[in-house]
Formats: structure tokens, sequence, C-alpha cells
């Protein structure tokens, strides 16, 4: 884990100080129903930079494509139990636990079986509290919950957005960044109205920046002016080692400590628990 080793001691002293004083349980959720925006590679990079600080942390991977458990497959052991199994099943959610190789932080897969839990848990009393109700048994088990949701508006998402106290958004720095935003802020504010009043919006993520690229410096102002004080400050550069890592089934954190990608979500995670503390 020398890769782990090298990330922890870039640290600065002021970030170890944010871990080691923010205790929270905090559920996030990484949400955008267009795909192909950076949010499962987001939403893994975050769990791991938390759990490298010595953060408890758990990345349920809800996602039926399963990329957040194919992104990490050479960290983790031996699966009994997906995330299908707890919701649809009724499996209880400590057996869907799966540790990998780094201390602090463990896993619920996924499986390609989650495509049809949308029409099965139709049927189910409280569909929409599920996963919540589930998550309600882990609560003294992490610092931090991370959920990487499929790119729908489905069932699904409503668990996870029922289930969390903050949502991420990632957004491309691509023509039609904002397309579709509009539905998912409506199904938001649909949730904080009828299921989870306290749910909130921590920030708004750029991702796929490219500084030589006027577009990429067009759609930061367009979303800056639309989310305002939302948009983090910290983007994610399109970075090659970025787009490889998941290939080697590990994070950009590990499989290359120093590069761009790596170090810009060092600085989102600081800028997140600045957010939430």
């Amino acid at each position: 884990m020398e890769d782990a080793s090298c990330f922890h001691n870039c640290l600065s002293s002021k970030f170890r100080l944010i871990f080691q004083t923010n205790f929270m349980s905090h559920i996030f959720s990484l949400v955008n129903q267009k795909g192909g925006v950076g949010k499962t590679t987001s939403a893994v990079n975050i769990a791991v930079g938390l759990a490298v600080t010595e953060c408890k942390t758990l990345l349920i991977d809800l996602d039926p494509q399963c990329n957040s458990t194919m992104g990490i497959a050479n960290l983790t052991k031996d699966i009994s139990a997906t995330i299908y199994d707890v919701l649809i099943r009724g499996t209880s959610i400590n057996k869907a636990i799966t540790h990998t190789e780094i201390e602090y932080l463990d896993l619920i897969s996924s499986t390609n079986d989650l495509v049809g839990a949308e029409v099965e848990l139709v049927s189910i009393m409280a569909r929409e509290y599920q996963l919540q109700s589930f998550l309600k048994k882990l609560q003294n088990k992490y610092d931090y919950i991370i959920i990487d949701c499929p790119p729908s508006l489905g069932l699904l998402t409503i668990n996870a957005l029922a289930a969390s106290d903050s949502i991420i958004i990632p957004i491309q720095c691509e023509y039609y960044a904002l397309e579709g935003l509009g539905q998912l802020l409506n199904t938001i504010r649909l949730i904080q109205k009828h299921i989870n009043p306290n749910l909130v919006i921590t920030g708004v993520l750029l991702t796929m920046y490219d500084r030589r690229l006027n577009l990429s410096k067009e759609v930061t102002e367009e979303v800056k002016s639309y989310f305002e004080d939302k948009l983090f400050e910290t983007v994610i550069h399109r970075n090659v080692r970025l787009g490889e890592a998941p290939s080697f089934g590990k994070p950009a954190l590990l499989y290359d400590a120093n590069s761009t990608g790596a170090r810009n979500y060092m600085n989102l995670i600081e800028e997140i628990l600045e957010r939430v503390k």
C-alpha cells in the first residue's frame, strides 16, 4: 500500500485536523441521472480518501452497472452478499459488508440483479425507506457512508436520497452539462418536502475539466451562475491516470497518488468536510 502511504503523507496538518475532529456520522449520495459525468469515479475516490485518513467509511454501490464494485475489485476480499440481497431478499446488512485491503474502508457491492430491483421494490411496503431502515443499523459503525447512485431517478435513487444527509452532484464540463438537472433538482425538492426534510445539497462538482478548452471555462461560468455558492471550488481535471485506474481495479488515489486526479480529490475531500462539519 505504498501509494496509500504516499497519499497519507501528502495531507496538510490542517487537513488531518479536520479528519481527526469530525466524527459525526454522515451519509452522502452522489447523484446525477445523466451517465458519464464522473459520478462513480468521485464516489470511489472520496470513499477511499476518507478511509486512508483513518475515517471509518462504507461505500455502497447502488448502481446495477456495478462500476464502484469493479473500481476497487483488487482491494476487496470475498463477497458473500450484495445490496440486492439486502433490499429485496432481506439479508442482514452486516452480512453484505465486504472488508477491503484498506483498513478503514468497507464495501457493499452491487450486482446485475439490481436491474430488476426497481420493479421488485414497488410491491414492498414503505418502499422508499428500505435502504434507510437498513442503514439505521450501521449508525454507530461508520463515520461516513458514500452511496453511488444509478444514473436514473427511479426507486433506487429515491431510496438513497431518503437515507442521506447530503447530496453531491457531479457535472461534466461538456456541452449540455446542465441538461436534465432541472428534473433532478425537482426530484430533490419533492424528497425534501415529502420524505427527507433534512436532505441538503452539499455541493456541485465539475468533472472532466480541461483548462486548455474554452468550453470548460464557459461551462464553469454557466454552472456557477446557476448554483452560486453550491459549486465546489475544486474541479476534477481530465486526467489519463484517473481514466486508467478502474481498469486495474484501483481508485486513482492508490493507483497514482501523485497524479493530478488524485490531488484534485484530496482537495475535494477537504472542501467537503469543511462544508459538513
